[in-house]
């Protein structure tokens, strides 16, 4: 105890004088090492402007304010390209790092105008309008970074596009001075014409080290695949000229040829094939009447006619692209921007952007020994896949060719896609209209059979001037507990809506969609306000459907969202006297169509019928005003094997309140124009999707006497 006692009375002397000794050292320490920590991150995390003074800027694009660079002649030259360079050997991609958003991060260098001892610059023309057009495209793109520390990938502001304007030592001079050159490790040179007479390699003579090389006119001997990317030749036409995009399907002439400056034997082969097809074949050459210029390089002739040039190639179904001194043509695009098939004819050509592009979506590679096979070679293929081809072509074009920036973009996407596979773009997304948002939308054909996850349907009413029964429609179907939604489709470009304070009050939300154009596909576009699965097409005049028969057949279409479901049904027949199909909508013990003038479908069919009807379906339903039901119906017959479902025994639409005037369906022709159709559709599809059932659906204790009220669905329409 004595000892504990003296232990304790010391205790307490010392320890605050240990604390008040080493306290504001420890607490200097503390301070230095936090301050340490805190200057470390943001240094590593303050963006690295220090070496980011020549960015490329708007005012720093004039060539004239650059400043002039002198290349000695002892100036070193990099090594010729390494055909043996991959990603993983020639690229690094550890200076990409890490990105949340996985895209790449460009540097463009500031311009600077090269000269030799003489004062000679390395090239004739400068910075051409192509490449200062790629250049400012990738500076305003998300690809961008004016931060040379944080970039992945450099492109010089030299221009190489056109070998034939550059001096190739002193190029490569140029090249091998830019300050973060390292063999070209992660540099990208664009380039579009290369090689020169006599040879015309294919591929840029200016040595370049490791540097990806962008090229048009690529060999499958100088092209390394998966790390140089294979661009189009931009055709200045695509600038100067406006073509209207036109509707797939035969055209004027079958066959076209238009360049001017081809092999004589290649010509000599395209006029026999001439003399063996007569008109089939147009065979187009320069016209030597005309003075050279602009004015003729728009011009092709034949037999001292005068054809306007790109325009004549909408009027024909394939087009010749053949080898010239290069591989790579520039017609190529003039065709494509036609909506003409492309025949391409170029032995060991690298086709643009072919590493993710499908090219057999959208051309006929030919290899130039069977050119005198290309007639018969082409008949054999079916008209309905000529005609997705020409849509292909066109989409190709305006998506990847149209312009210097789709070119530049596309070739960076390209790259990106290899450092970040994860999240690379898929076939889909690559060769399909960007517009079509499919991974939004789930596809009834693969749905379990439960009740969707958005709960209740969206009604889509489809109205142009009948206002009152508009508002009597929305005021019924209101009425039913499954709606979630009201959108209506006002199809009048003439007349504006009601105003907000006129429309019925109802307890979901009620959008209005202005169209564009009066055409009655406008009902199954894929609106971004259809949130739910299920959608209810109706008209703004279908007033007598009460809403126990709507609530019923949404209850219908839950267990079968794979089904048209609706209400009066129609049938085809075959005409066996006429030799064709017949519309019937008279009283029968069978249906195969049900009218979407009321009808549930799974919102997935509005994504097909708007980007994947076959041929010209849709543009010929909008021009006639008609069928665009029985266009569904086909549509959805033909994805699913199945007939549409009946619900309830309403076998018309009756509304004494509509005129002849008020209703397309009550005109004289409708009724013949709905059975040529039928015909075209069939012969469209290639085949007659629709289905024939005789049943219908109906609510249980629906005929049964029973009290109403233990009847779920008791206010149920009659015939």
């Amino acid at each position: 105890m004595y000892a504990s006692g003296k232990y304790s009375s010391r205790g307490p002397a010392l320890i605050p004088r240990m604390k008040t000794k080493h306290r504001i050292y420890y607490i200097t320490l503390f301070s230095v090492v936090l301050f340490g920590l805190i200057a470390t991150g943001m240094f590593q995390f303050w963006p690295h402007s220090i070496e980011s003074t020549a960015d490329w800027t708007v005012d720093k694009r004039s060539v004239h304010d650059a400043p002039l660079m002198r290349l000695q002649v002892s100036s070193p030259i990099p090594e010729r390209g390494d055909l043996s360079c991959r990603m993983h050997t020639c690229f690094d991609v550890y200076r990409c790092g890490y990105n949340p958003k996985n895209r790449i991060k460009v540097y463009i260098y500031p311009l600077q105008r090269f000269v030799d001892e003489l004062g000679v610059p390395i090239s004739s023309t400068g910075l051409s309008r192509e490449y200062n057009d790629l250049l400012s495209a990738i500076s305003d793109s998300d690809f961008y970074t004016d931060d040379v520390n944080r970039a992945c990938l450099f492109v010089p502001s030299t221009d190489v596009l056109n070998q034939n304007s550059l001096r190739i030592r002193e190029t490569a001079q140029a090249l091998a001075m830019l300050p973060r050159w390292n063999k070209g490790m992660n540099h990208l040179l664009f380039n579009m014409l290369p090689g020169g007479p006599p040879d015309y390699n294919t591929a840029l003579d200016v040595p370049r080290d490791r540097a990806l090389l962008a090229g048009g006119g690529f060999s499958t001997w100088t092209y390394r695949q998966g790390y140089d990317v294979s661009i189009p030749v931009y055709s200045p036409l695509s600038a100067d000229v406006e073509l209207p995009e036109r509707q797939p399907g035969p055209r004027r002439y079958f066959i076209l040829s238009s360049q001017t400056a081809i092999h004589r034997e290649y010509r000599a082969e395209l006029e026999r094939l001439k003399e063996e097809n007569g008109e089939a074949l147009l065979l187009l050459d320069k016209c030597s009447n005309l003075s050279h210029g602009a004015a003729s390089a728009r011009k092709r002739c034949y037999k001292g006619q005068v054809y306007d040039y790109p325009q004549i190639l909408q009027e024909s179904s394939f087009c010749v692209v053949l080898r010239g001194a290069r591989l790579g043509q520039a017609a190529l695009s003039d065709v494509l921007q036609a909506g003409c098939v492309p025949v391409i004819l170029a032995d060991s050509y690298i086709l643009p952007f072919s590493e993710v592009l499908d090219w057999k979506r959208a051309s006929v590679v030919i290899p130039e020994e069977k050119l005198s096979e290309m007639y018969t070679i082409l008949k054999s293929i079916p008209h309905r896949q000529v005609e997705e081809m020409q849509r292909q072509a066109r989409w190709f074009w305006e998506a990847y060719f149209s312009s210097m920036k789709a070119i530049g973009l596309t070739t960076l996407q390209i790259i990106n896609d290899r450092i970040y596979p994860y999240a690379a773009q898929t076939y889909e997304q690559w060769n399909n209209p960007t517009v079509v948002k499919w991974s939004s939308v789930n596809s009834p054909l693969f749905l379990p059979l439960i009740p969707p996850r958005a709960p209740g349907f969206t009604a889509v009413v489809l109205t142009y001037d009948r206002v009152d029964s508009l508002f009597r429609v929305i005021t019924e179907i209101s009425k039913v507990p499954s709606l979630a939604k009201l959108l209506v489709v006002w199809n009048n470009q003439n007349k504006s809506p009601p105003e907000e304070s006129l429309w019925p009050k109802v307890g979901v939300p009620l959008k209005v969609v202005r169209t564009k154009e009066n055409k009655l596909s406008n009902r199954f576009f894929p609106y971004d306000e259809i949130e739910t699965e299920a959608v209810l097409a109706i008209d703004d005049d279908i007033i007598m459907l009460t809403s126990d028969e709507l609530q019923f057949g949404y209850e219908v279409w839950r267990e079968f969202p794979d089904r048209l479901v609706g209400y009066p049904g129609r049938l085809h027949l075959w005409d066996h006297e006429m030799g064709k199909w017949k519309y019937e909508s008279e009283w029968t013990n069978e249906v195969s169509m049900v009218l979407t003038g009321a009808a549930f479908y799974h919102k997935y069919f509005n994504y097909l019928y708007t980007y994947k009807m076959p041929g010209d379906i849709k543009n010929w339903v909008d021009a006639h005003m008609n069928c665009e039901d029985i266009a569904m119906n086909f549509l959805v017959a033909n994805i699913t094997g199945k007939a549409p479902i009946k619900v309830t025994p309403r076998k018309k639409f009756k509304c004494p309140e509509c005129t002849a005037i008020d209703g397309l369906s009550l005109d004289q022709t409708h009724m013949v124009e709905r059975s040529e159709c039928i015909n075209k559709f069939a012969s469209v599809f290639g085949t007659m999707p629709l289905k024939v059932v005789e049943h219908r659906a109906d609510p249980v204790l629906y005929k049964d006497d029973f009290p109403e009220k233990l009847k779920s669905f008791p206010n149920i329409g009659s015939l």
